[in-house]
């Protein structure tokens, strides 16, 4: 049987489950896998020598806290990102993960300043790792996530996408035409149905799904090898 993607209803009822009295995880672990998912599959398509620089660009909800987990996996990995919120999130989590990058010296650029900063940024940089927008979003894309989208998109650099990429729909995928066009994408749990419109190198990560969870929703999600956190989808997977 071929993989399942999700719907918003469906990703958010997962995710609920994961998390309540029957999955019994937290938020911190889960971040922590599939921020962990996000840097072993951009290490494993970018290597640290011809892409040492990465932008990681987080938004203010759990998107944004997978990805600076993500940077801090790919600073003890040893590449050199830096940090680009274009508006931080203010729970206790993201300020506690935030305060961790800051630990490994890992340079954050100031919100207040991230407007003029990011050209200069993504100049200085070889790769992009997009943890803006989660499964929650819903399009228009508004300030100040539009214009960080538009000069993201004009850098043509490489670019890792988590989840969904930032822009699209979670089930129409790029419909607006306003999204990042990623080369590589990680889904997190299960695909989103807007990944069907992706066409790149696609991968799947966050191994902590249950087997009994996996069979209540008829995930049919793939064998992860060896002790990997992550599993290559093949080209055919959308059928």
């Amino acid at each position: 049987m071929s993989i399942r993607f999700l719907t918003a209803q469906l990703a958010q009822q997962i995710d609920e489950e994961l998390m309540n009295a029957v999955g019994a995880f937290s938020l911190d672990q889960l971040m922590e896998l599939a921020g962990l998912a996000c840097a072993q599959t951009l290490s494993a398509v970018y290597s640290k020598e011809k892409y040492p620089k990465v932008l990681v660009c987080c938004g203010p909800g759990n998107q944004g806290g997978d990805g600076l987990v993500a940077a801090r996996h790919l600073g003890m990995f040893g590449y050199e990102p830096t940090i680009y919120m274009p508006k931080p999130g203010s729970k206790d989590i993201y300020q506690r993960l935030q305060k961790q990058c800051i630990n490994m010296n890992i340079p954050i650029i100031p919100p207040s300043v991230s407007v003029e900063e990011l050209p200069r940024a993504l100049q200085s940089s070889n790769l992009i790792l997009d943890a803006i927008f989660g499964f929650s979003f819903k399009p228009p894309v508004r300030a100040p996530f539009d214009d960080a989208l538009k000069l993201i998109s004009a850098s043509g650099l490489p670019i890792v996408s988590v989840d969904i990429p930032s822009g699209w729909d979670i089930e129409l995928g790029n419909a607006e035409g306003v999204g990042l066009n990623p080369d590589v994408l990680v889904s997190l749990t299960a695909p989103k149905l807007g990944a069907k419109y992706f066409n790149g190198r696609h991968f799947l990560g966050g191994r902590f799904v249950p087997k009994a969870m996996q069979e209540k929703f008829q995930l049919n999600l793939p064998e992860y090898p060896g002790f990997d956190q992550i599993v290559e989808l093949p080209r055919n997977y959308r059928m």
